[in-house]
């Protein structure tokens, strides 16, 4: 029987895959045997590709500013050369964090976060949806949240555009999904990352997080592998329109 999961010869672009989740999960599509071709804004793409390739994996690097909306279209394009021509998989990962409360949150924190987290999500699977809509179909994987299902604390722009990426996933896959384009969400818990440095180091929330976990643990770039290869594989063609929470058990407790 033919390998559902099997992704050789597919073609996968993965923003914010320099490093923490996105770098696991470009891994674990590349191991599957996909083409994959990393962005992102600081030079560890190109350090994460190199160690990559050291491992026997098809992976490349391309350095771009995904909050550069006017720049974006070729930058897409380079990343499609880099894949030879095509586009098969779209994994939208990237994005920035700003903290503070909300009646001190400054506008361009707000602006700096949208833009990046939700207006390039957009920008991107259209730019996507456009050659997988030509070709045929795709695959298309926007990362959301734990935020896309509640507010958080002294997020609030984070919080917005992760409920904004949920819902974003939906709308594109009511129009899409007929047309053999896939579009799901993955929503990872608390993982231990670079980004959660700070919740990490706050003792009293980490106890209390750590506390709603069944798993009892943060979560890895790891636990993404799976749940990455799934929603780029022939093995999830009838999933449509998914946020798809991947949380030790979070969201059920």
């Amino acid at each position: 029987m033919k390998n559902p999961f099997d992704l050789t010869g597919r073609r996968a672009l993965v923003t914010g895959g320099g490093r923490g989740l996105g770098r696991g999960m470009a891994e674990g599509l590349a191991e599957a045997g996909a083409r994959v071709v990393i962005l992102g804004s600081s030079s560890a793409v190109m350090t994460t590709a190199e160690e990559l390739r050291a491992k026997g994996l098809d992976v490349a690097g391309l350095q771009g500013d995904l909050s550069d909306r006017a720049g974006l279209p070729a930058l897409f394009e380079k990343a499609v050369e880099l894949l030879g021509g095509g586009i098969d998989i779209l994994l939208n990962n990237a994005g920035v964090q700003r903290r503070s409360r909300c009646e001190d949150f400054a506008l361009e924190d707000w602006d700096a976060v949208i833009n990046v987290n939700l207006n390039a999500v957009f920008v991107l699977c259209q730019l996507a949806g456009r050659k997988m809509l030509a070709q045929g179909g795709g695959k298309i994987i926007n990362l959301a949240s734990m935020l896309s299902f509640f507010g958080g604390f002294t997020v609030p722009a984070y919080a917005a555009s992760k409920g904004g990426v949920a819902q974003l996933t939906k709308a594109l896959s009511n129009e899409w999904a007929g047309r053999n384009i896939q579009v799901n969400a993955i929503a990872p818990g608390y993982m231990a990352t670079e980004m959660n440095t700070a919740l990490m180091g706050d003792e009293g929330r980490s106890t209390e997080i750590l506390g709603r976990i069944p798993a009892r643990r943060w979560g890895t770039p790891e636990d993404m592998k799976g749940i990455a290869v799934f929603l780029a594989s022939p093995a999830s063609d009838y999933v449509n329109g998914a946020v798809i929470p991947v949380d030790g058990g979070y969201l059920a407790k």
